[in-house]
């Protein structure tokens, strides 16, 4: 006798971040109300990533709490790719300053000829 397993509910969350403190969750939702909040952010144009674990993290937060200090990285860098789709740039942003980034990895080579 087999098992029919229920999908998972569909969650989502929204987060609102003043460029200044840590972003804080607006709001959050399953099933209809996640489709509400979807629904709303495309109205608006606002970029939209989907990662069901990182949703599944953030929708423990209360609403009005703060990002986690352990998911600033990977929210900041979803937050600048959003930026960057719309054109976008930080205040004080300045293109040609110098990066603290990890360099990217040398290309690889065949064997030698």
């Amino acid at each position: 006798m087999s098992r029919k397993t229920q999908p998972e509910p569909r969650q989502a969350i929204a987060l609102n971040y003043d460029g200044q403190s840590a972003p804080v969750l607006s709001a959050k939702g399953d099933d209809e109300l996640a489709e509400a909040i979807l629904a709303i952010a495309r109205e608006y144009e606002v970029p939209i990533y989907e990662n069901a674990e990182l949703v599944r993290l953030l929708a423990r937060l209360e609403l009005g709490d703060a990002i986690p200090e352990t998911l600033y990285r990977c929210i900041a860098e979803i937050i600048a790719f959003a930026w960057y789709l719309q054109g976008k740039t930080p205040a004080g942003f300045d293109p040609d300053a110098e990066r603290d980034v990890t360099p990217p990895l040398p290309l690889l080579k065949g064997p030698a000829n």
